[in-house]
């Protein structure tokens, strides 16, 4: 069984900052992936950013230059540095993985957490 525990939502002014963690916990083997998507009120879940093993990473084009995603591989954490919040950022943010846990490879998700930018 694998878990998924995020961190680091909150409140915040639109231009501030907020870093969001996501460690994993359990049977894992390997990590290929991790990543982040959000879900704002009456719209579809959507990729953030994403970062596979090797280090490479992908951004959705409204966070690219304000948002970072980062790993420490060894705490098997993934992080979300976003700057330069917009209004438009407020979503529910979700902590993905794709990870081989005993010998099984699987998707897993994190529980959610809010993020609200607003004055």
């Amino acid at each position: 069984q694998v878990q998924l525990v995020e961190s680091g939502g909150g409140l915040v002014q639109p231009g501030g900052s907020l870093r969001l963690s996501c460690a994993a916990s359990g049977r894992i083997r390997s990590v290929y992936a991790m990543g982040w998507y959000r879900q704002a009120p009456g719209k579809q879940r959507e990729l953030v950013a994403t970062i596979i093993s090797s280090g490479s990473t992908n951004y959705a084009d409204s966070v690219k230059g304000r948002f970072t995603i980062s790993r420490d591989n060894a705490k098997i954490t993934v992080y979300l540095q976003m700057n330069s919040l917009k209004p438009e950022d407020t979503a529910v943010y979700y902590c993905n993985a794709d990870i081989t846990a005993a010998f099984t490879r699987g998707e897993y998700w994190g529980q959610g957490t809010q993020v609200t930018v607003s004055s």
